[in-house]
């Protein structure tokens, strides 16, 4: 598996695919067990669903930070990546742990897509 490099590459594959809803059930899964109060409805678009979860991991990064760190884990982003990134600017940040935590959520649908058949 070759992963995304872009959120539009993300969403081109998960859409050839037909894996988009499937993408945004794992989401609201993972933030459920992370006891986060959000549930995308699965008709989202795109573009609305970046704008949401990178506005949500601002404002867990600022406020709730004992949430953010164990909804990565929870989501099992890879500390080591989330420790290489620049934490100077919380926006910034905040939209790369967003994208992160995207690709691993693909990561997910796409392996129980592939070797559930």
């Amino acid at each position: 598996m070759k992963l995304p490099v872009t959120f539009q590459d993300l969403i081109d594959e998960a859409n050839q695919l037909d894996l988009y809803k499937k993408l945004i059930f794992q989401l609201n899964k993972d933030f459920l067990y992370a006891n986060i109060d959000l549930d995308f409805d699965e008709d989202i678009l795109p573009e609305r669903l970046k704008l949401l979860l990178h506005e949500i991991v601002y404002k867990l990064i600022q406020e709730k930070f004992a949430e953010y760190l164990n909804l990565l884990y929870i989501i099992d982003v890879p500390e080591e990546t989330i420790k290489s990134l620049d934490g100077s600017d919380t926006l910034i940040l905040a939209e790369q742990v967003s994208f992160l935590i995207l690709k691993r959520e693909w990561q997910k649908v796409w392996f129980k897509n592939k070797y559930s058949k």
